[in-house]
């Protein structure tokens, strides 16, 4: 299934969100933009670094997660996107986490996070020099927030 998770047109359309508002906040792009939306979905889901993501709800459930960042956390697409990303820490970790999200959310984005985080087996991992960033909608609304990451160790 996961080859054709970044297929669904739900997956395209937010990772255009994610790229919008990564290349609007950071100033520059996370991957290629010169291919088809579709393309550029697949590059995103298969990139070589962890990228994720959830909406604004009150508890946010996580809503996108790439194919480096299924593996991480060690679930399926479908765990993956019923999870609440608070569960992606563990709970002594977790004030650490709030905090980083509502600097992000005030600033736009961070890009120097670090953070213990666990996979749904319990393996515990260190992220290092993660970027956290504002989701925005086609109208400029904010709609969630994201991370992504490519240096981690296992604790």
């Amino acid at each position: 299934m996961s080859q054709l998770i970044w297929m669904q047109p739900e997956v395209i359309s937010w990772s255009q969100i994610l790229l919008d508002s990564f290349n609007k906040f950071l100033g520059y792009q996370l991957i290629s933009r010169k291919e088809t939306l579709q393309q550029q979905s697949q590059a995103l889901f298969k990139a070589n670094f962890v990228v994720v993501s959830h909406r604004t709800e009150p508890d946010p459930i996580l809503n996108y997660g790439n194919e480096m960042a299924l593996n991480l956390w060690e679930m399926s697409w479908s765990d993956f996107t019923q999870t609440p990303s608070r569960l992606t820490a563990e709970p002594v970790n977790r004030e650490a986490r709030q905090a980083m999200l509502q600097q992000a959310k005030t600033q736009g984005y961070i890009d120097n996070y670090s953070g213990v985080r666990i996979s749904k087996t319990g393996r515990r991992f260190f992220i290092e020099k993660a970027i956290i960033w504002n989701l925005l909608d086609s109208q400029g609304n904010r709609c969630g927030q994201a991370a992504t990451f490519s240096h981690w160790v296992n604790c």
